[in-house]
């Protein structure tokens, strides 16, 4: 390139050449130096960290697997629980609200005995029957079974040569039950074998038979 330039002496312009100057990018620089590379053998080498890793996570899973399957063994125990409560408290209002109807009931099965429980009073009687055996009301008791104790009440007892073991001979009242509790025990008369009832003889001449002693009298000393 050349710079125009005016002489004093004589006005005219006089061209000057000027240095020209490259750009950055052209200009020559230091070659760039690569990356040492790294060795060889070094990619060979086992690396631990990962199966650390791994293990740390498996030992974590398990243990938040056994507490979930904790806490769903608890939950269903809860559950089972609460419905075993809750149907409990209901045969038990159950049994106390139908304690109350076993004398109206005693009354019917007496009028049906003497042939009282006829036209629409015989009716009402089956509806009332109904309705509270659709509440779980069971009746039991039957002549001729045999006694038991944890179902029976025995009101009468007598012997018999008919029996070989205690038997509810005659049911007085019948007993009633909701599921497994007994509401009522059925009140009978017992029938007992007649060979319980002979008493043990005491055998002649035994020396262990009692012998009154002769009572003694003590004069009175003179006062």
């Amino acid at each position: 390139m050349t710079a125009e330039s005016t002489e004093p002496s004589t006005g005219a312009a006089q061209e000057t050449p000027t240095e020209q100057t490259l750009p950055d990018e052209a200009a020559p620089g230091p070659q760039a130096t690569a990356a040492p590379a790294a060795p060889a053998d070094s990619a060979s080498e086992p690396v631990g960290e990962p199966e650390d890793e791994i293990a740390r996570l498996a030992r974590e899973l398990g243990e938040r697997t056994a507490d979930l399957q904790r806490l769903q063994a608890e939950y269903l125990n809860y559950k089972r629980r609460v419905d075993r409560d809750r149907t409990a408290a209901r045969e038990q209002a159950t049994a106390a609200t139908l304690s109350a109807l076993l004398p109206v009931l005693d009354d019917l099965d007496r009028a049906r005995q003497h042939g009282e429980l006829t036209g629409g009073f015989k009716a009402v009687a089956e509806s009332l029957e109904g309705t509270i055996a659709g509440l779980g009301l069971e009746r039991f008791g039957t002549a001729g079974e045999e006694f038991d104790p944890r179902v029976h009440e025995a009101l009468l007892s007598d012997y018999s040569t008919e029996v070989s073991v205690t038997t509810a001979a005659t049911i007085l009242q019948p007993g009633y039950r909701i599921g497994d509790r007994i509401v009522r025990p059925a009140r009978v008369a017992v029938a007992e074998p007649s060979g319980e009832a002979e008493p043990a003889q005491t055998p002649a001449g035994d020396a262990s038979a009692e012998v009154p002693m002769e009572a003694t009298s003590v004069d009175a000393e003179p006062s």
